[in-house]
């Protein structure tokens, strides 16, 4: 009855027998067409300039991509130029223009004429890969004809369009002064052909100044997937209506000098927060905040307004976690109640049977008999910055994206993309989380973990339910696959001077990912072949120290390098990237951002080393993909549909 509703569907959209045999023949040929190439970054956060950079060079594919067509033609400076000229055509172009005005020359005609033949060459090398369709989609409406037109004829012998029909299309967009929207055009038209499809491998946000405008730069790609990581869950728990995880997004901002994130990019309004914090703390050294290297020096003042926000916001969380816990024995973290463990009149807190001094500590923000209970002003001030952050319409946009494109973990051509771990025991078996009657680990845990965020996330008025709360397990609980630890420190880091207490143990996951067979096995338990891939972020790479990204035998791949400026002093990149195309995978590290400006006068990029992963026997094709998949399925009905016009 289903697969009868289903052929009248079909039928209703193919009406005729050649139109359905019209299809059949263009997907069984998109079918032999090789795969796009997919474009893998991880732990950006809030890096906007060098995530933008890596969208626009593809990780050194446009680079290769002109090598490629223009190595018997074009000096290295000379490709270089021409790849600055795609990754920025604007910037290039102003550029051109100055050093033109410098020289005395007025009439850029002839850079325009070269730029856009060499462009239009690029762009006809790049899209030869796909159907003329979808190069076709790629191209913008306002110039789709022209550019249709001239891409058809540069086909054919580049050095006519010197002389009649090409020549005489592009004389009058230079006459009528389009030469340089047409370049930008052939540049963003580029960048789209190279990379088919990115991933996020997790966390967009934490420390940088404007993961909103990654996330804008996001919904304008074609085709995009994340995977949700542990700085996200807090963004994504705050419009769920955790005020757990909403305060913690607001003490990373304060630790960080991000508060404007907050109040200009979503307009928050954090008066009320602000009110409370300047009534109840004074400046404390452990709550300085840390120097933002995209911003000017901060004042006195706002220096002393950051670190009282950070302790008012430590002090909210830290009450709100004892609760959480407290109804939520399941999840095992009653070691966590730090609150309970202090002892007021002798300023120290006793943890793992060692007495602490507490250092920095403000015992007046708390009750000394009940220390996790909120006073009627704080649960007012949380519900007040609650309600402006689920009203935020930038935020809630950006975290439906999230929701909409995001999950738990994504199998996609045989690689299998997570942001933190499986959790492990030290044997290699799976850690499980014990709900009820019932445990959960591996794909089942992670499945149970999207289930409940998207639960959550249906339900923002609901601030304490079971759902909600496991946003903040995701955070900082043992059998978190986003964790990844026994357990989070951050009462200790805060409080307590000796830094043994610090440490955050990782979980055996992160020993055991080296050993291939681990790493079969997973990918196994997926649904995939033992020959694929494990592809994470979440731990920087620490290759000033000799660690390597890829572990394994190649199986295991960690592509977070130190993206963030903070991480970079420690990791000695500014993070990995992986590019696979049709033939195979390659492994890309990167060297620090300065700025545009730098790359466009330079004319290099942040490119460093390319390593190569995994090569394939033979070329891949579209119809060894996952789109292929759904492809064959769709022409097996089409052919049923064409069967039936027979009968």
């Amino acid at each position: 009855m289903y697969q009868e509703k289903y052929l009248k569907l079909l039928q209703e959209k193919y009406q005729t027998k050649e139109a359905v045999l019209s299809e059949i023949i263009n997907l069984e040929a998109i079918l032999h067409l090789p795969k796009g190439t997919e474009h893998f970054v991880s732990d950006v956060h809030g890096e906007y300039l060098p995530f933008q950079h890596l969208l626009r060079t593809g990780s050194g594919a446009i680079k290769s991509k002109i090598n490629e067509l223009f190595a018997d033609e074009l000096t290295e400076e000379a490709q270089n130029s021409l790849a600055t000229l795609v990754y920025y055509p604007k910037e290039k172009l102003q550029l051109v223009k100055n050093q033109a005005e410098e020289k005395g020359e007025e009439d850029l005609s002839a850079y325009y004429f070269y730029a856009l033949e060499k462009l239009l060459l690029l762009t006809s090398y790049c899209g030869k890969k796909y159907s003329r369709s979808k190069v076709r989609k790629a191209l913008p409406s306002k110039y789709q004809y022209i550019l249709e037109e001239l891409l058809t004829e540069i086909k054919r012998d580049p050095l006519e369009q010197k002389n009649g029909y090409c020549q005489a299309i592009l004389s009058k967009i230079v006459q009528l002064d389009q030469a340089e929207d047409l370049i930008c055009v052939l540049a963003d038209t580029i960048c789209r052909l190279v990379v088919d499809h990115v991933h996020v491998v997790g966390d967009i946000y934490d420390r940088g100044s404007h993961p909103e405008k990654i996330m804008t730069r996001m919904m304008q790609l074609p085709s995009v997937d994340i995977q949700w990581g542990n700085h996200d869950m807090n963004w994504l728990g705050a419009i769920a209506g955790s005020p757990l995880a909403m305060i913690n997004v607001v003490r990373i901002c304060a630790r960080y000098d991000n508060l404007f994130i907050l109040e200009e990019s979503y307009g928050i309004n954090l008066r009320p927060l602000i009110q409370y914090a300047e009534k109840y703390y004074t400046p404390k050294e452990r709550f300085a905040p840390k120097k933002n290297p995209d911003h000017d020096e901060l004042s006195p003042e706002e220096e002393a307004l950051l670190n009282k926000l950070q302790q008012a916001s430590a002090v909210l969380q830290f009450k709100l976690e004892d609760a959480l816990i407290q109804r939520r024995p399941e999840f095992c973290l009653e070691e966590r109640r730090v609150l309970r463990k202090i002892n007021f009149a002798e300023a120290t807190v006793n943890l793992q049977n060692h007495s602490y001094s507490l250092v920095d500590f403000t015992p007046a923000v708390f009750d000394k008999n009940d220390p996790a209970l909120l006073s009627a002003e704080e649960e007012r001030v949380l519900r007040q910055l609650l309600n402006s952050f689920q009203h935020a319409e930038g935020l809630k946009r950006h975290m439906d994206f999230l929701m909409a494109k995001g999950g738990m973990y994504l199998c996609y051509n045989d690689n299998l993309l997570f942001h933190g771990c499986i959790p492990l025991h030290s044997n290699g078996d799976y850690k499980s989380l014990r709900i009820g009657e019932k445990s959960y680990a591996g794909k089942a845990l992670l499945d149970f973990y999207e289930e409940k965020v998207r639960e959550a996330y249906r339900h923002p008025k609901i601030h304490d339910d079971f759902a909600t709360d496991l946003l903040w397990y995701l955070w900082c609980g043992e059998s978190s696959s986003l964790f990844g630890k026994e357990a989070m420190t951050t009462f200790e880091r805060y409080y307590i001077a000796d830094p043994r207490t610090h440490h955050e143990k990782k979980n055996p996951y992160y020993q055991l990912r080296n050993d291939p067979q681990v790493i079969a096995d997973i990918l196994v338990s997926f649904g995939l072949s033992k020959d694929g891939h494990i592809i994470n972020g979440h731990t920087p790479v620490k290759e000033k120290r000799g660690e390597n990204p890829i572990k394994a035998e190649g199986k295991m791949l960690v592509i977070d390098g130190g993206f963030a400026k903070g991480y970079q002093a420690e990791t000695g990149i500014a993070g990995y990237t992986l590019v696979f195309n049709s033939f195979g995978m390659q492994l890309v590290a990167h060297q620090g951002f300065s700025s545009v400006t730098e790359v466009v006068a330079s004319g290099q990029d942040i490119l460093s080393t390319r390593r190569l992963v995994d090569e394939v026997p033979s070329r891949m094709l579209i119809k060894q993909t996952n789109i292929g998949k759904k492809l064959q399925a769709e022409k097996i009905e089409l052919e049923r549909l064409y069967e039936k016009f027979n009968s």
